[in-house]
């Protein structure tokens, strides 16, 4: 495990400031569409009851024609602190949906300007805004015109490495109103590919006064700890490594807290974990959730002899019932083998000698 020095360590134990909004962690829980909808953030929060959630990406145009409305008023009375992220290329529609967000309850409105994806590009959202900064300017500025909270950006390092333009593009931000940037190390260009690039995210923090949250690689205790060492980033987020691993912000904020690590969830645990997920979608969406929980149990099952033909079974599920039965047998299975291999373990060998 890396270690921290104990001036980083003070400061990552004290609360995160947002402009008016205070945070009692500095783990986040990165915005995932189609993932970080209400089941997944309630159980991400049982283990991070203090972190800051986030909603699916929510398109601004869609809330305004109350098309996707419902995503930002799905929120639970146990959620907060939680933000909600738009994207568009229009400020006024942008500002208007961010009013809406906020008489939700959002604590902050976060605005994406790294989504890498081409429906998303095409529409001038997402990472295109890198190429615009003009506009994504003036959508900061509208935003934080318009609504009482802070407004945040979630970015890349550039369009691709022939134009990295992160710390002239994050410094526009910061001037529009920005009052929190999260930076993901890798290029539009690169998707999810490749190493994320830290050493950027420390440029980018030197050039700011407003926090910079390090986000990209971020898989593990270890991994958060050498990014911010690193980094120096006023704190991490967290995506895809919270993928059927909804313990892992929990586990970051733990360690940073407390200096332990804590013990990873076995098989069991997970597979446990996973039955829950199921469940929580089912009740939340009905059948819907039982064709998205498909994905889900896929990212759940793993590192255990019998997870292959497992997983295959789930991600053809069409009932609730039916992947409570593949769980429940599979969990009375790793229970079993654990059972015989403890008792095999409590068996003294000089009392086999005579048999033998």
């Amino acid at each position: 495990m890396v270690s921290l020095s104990s001036t980083l360590l003070q400061r990552l134990r004290s609360p995160l400031v947002i402009g008016s909004v205070t945070i009692q962690s500095r783990v986040l829980q990165a915005p995932l569409s189609g993932v970080t909808d209400r089941a997944f953030r309630q159980l991400v929060r049982r283990y991070a009851p203090v972190s800051m959630l986030y909603t699916e990406m929510v398109q601004a145009t869609g809330v305004c024609h109350a098309q996707q409305l419902e995503k930002i008023m799905d929120i639970g009375d146990r959620e907060q602190p939680i933000s909600i992220q738009l994207f568009d290329c229009r400020p006024d529609f942008m500002a208007a949906a961010a009013s809406k967000a906020v008489a939700e309850g959002a604590k902050t409105i976060d605005i994406n300007m790294g989504c890498p994806v081409n429906k998303i590009t095409k529409k001038g959202g997402g990472s295109s805004l890198l190429r615009q900064p003009e506009i994504a300017e003036a959508i900061v500025r509208t935003v934080a015109e318009a609504v009482p909270v802070p407004v945040t950006v979630k970015t890349r390092l550039g369009w691709d490495d022939d134009h990295i333009n992160a710390i002239e593009f994050a410094r526009r931000m910061e001037a529009a109103g920005a009052q929190m940037l999260t930076l993901h190390g890798r290029t539009r260009s690169q998707g999810y590919h490749g190493p994320a690039r830290w050493d950027w995210i420390a440029r980018v923090k030197a050039s700011l006064s407003i926090p910079v949250i390090a986000n990209g690689d971020i898989v593990s205790v270890e991994s958060a700890v050498r990014c911010l060492k690193e980094t120096g980033a006023d704190g991490v987020m967290c995506s895809r490594g919270t993928l059927g691993y909804p313990f892992l912000v929990g586990e970051i904020d733990g360690f940073l807290k407390t200096g332990i690590v804590p013990a990873a969830p076995t098989s069991v645990e997970l597979l446990r974990c996973a039955r829950e997920h199921l469940g929580l979608l089912w009740q939340y969406k009905g059948q819907k959730g039982i064709h998205q929980a498909r994905k889900h149990m896929a990212w759940y099952v793993k590192g255990f002899e019998g997870a292959a033909p497992l997983r295959q079974q789930l991600c053809q599920i069409d009932a609730v019932e039916a992947g409570y039965d593949l769980l429940d047998r599979a969990i009375a299975q790793l229970d079993s083998t654990i059972e015989q291999r403890e008792a095999t373990a409590l068996v003294d060998p000089e009392t086999l000698a005579p048999l033998m």
